[in-house]
This record gives structure tokens, C-alpha cells and sequence, in this order.
């Protein structure tokens, strides 16, 4: 009889435990860990990674990336490298096919590529000599 009794808890233990798991893997599931490079631009914000590219939902943790990764930009339209959690979701509206909301930021990190050369206009080069001659 006891072991007919510790059978049972045991049972209903383990089967509590599952249900458990089974709810907190279904929220982790909805936030994805993403690894990419990080600009928000009059109102507008994006990530980018190897293959992918984001529209982001502008929302609270959105504005506070955008206050850690302003610092380390070398200039206005420098993307930094960032690792975030978020919710990736189809674009309802025109733009990207998909936007992320992001939930958390787990780190920033200072840009590591060199800034693209900057080429000049022939034209502008030739209309500053014309006009010191």
C-alpha cells in the first residue's frame, strides 16, 4: 500500500513539474537572441545581421539602445553591434517583410570595421578650383 501511495506523488510530481517546463519554454520561445548591427534614424530603427534585416518596433527598450549605442557611433549613420532579445513578427504595414520588438538588451559593443572611404564629386572638386583661379 505504501508503495502504491509513493507511486501516485511521485507521479502527480512529475507530471506538475512537465507543465511547468512546457509554459516558461513556450514565452522563452517567443523571444529570439539576435546578433546584428544596430542604427535608429529619424524615428526609424533597423538590424542587420549576416542574413537578415529587421525593421525595429520603436518602444522603451528601443529608445534605450538607441541611448547605448549613440556614444560609439564615429558618425550619424554608423551601425553598431548589438545582441538583443526580441519578438520577431510579420510586418503589417509596408517596409520590411519582418520587424522585431525588442524585450531586452543583453550587450553593446563599439564598432570593429573601419568607416567607409568617402568618395568626392569630380564636379565639387573642379567648382573649388574654378572659383580660386
Amino acid at each position: 500500500m505504501k508503495n502504491v501511495i509513493s507511486l501516485i506523488v511521485l507521479s502527480i510530481l512529475v507530471l506538475s513539474c512537465k507543465n511547468e517546463k512546457s509554459k516558461t519554454s513556450e514565452s522563452d520561445s517567443e523571444a529570439n537572441l539576435i546578433r546584428g548591427e544596430f542604427i535608429l534614424i529619424d524615428g526609424a530603427a533597423v538590424i542587420k545581421g549576416n542574413d537578415f534585416i529587421y525593421g525595429v518596433v520603436i518602444n522603451d527598450a528601443t529608445k534605450e539602445l538607441a541611448q547605448k549605442v549613440e556614444p560609439l557611433q564615429r558618425e550619424e549613420y554608423d551601425m553598431v553591434p548589438v545582441v538583443v532579445k526580441g519578438v520577431i513578427k510579420p510586418n503589417p504595414d509596408q517596409g520590411w517583410e519582418e520587424i522585431v520588438e525588442i524585450t531586452e538588451i543583453i550587450g553593446v559593443s563599439a564598432p570593429t570595421s573601419e568607416l567607409p572611404a568617402k568618395i568626392k564629386s569630380l564636379e565639387n572638386t573642379q567648382a573649388t578650383t574654378d572659383s580660386t583661379e
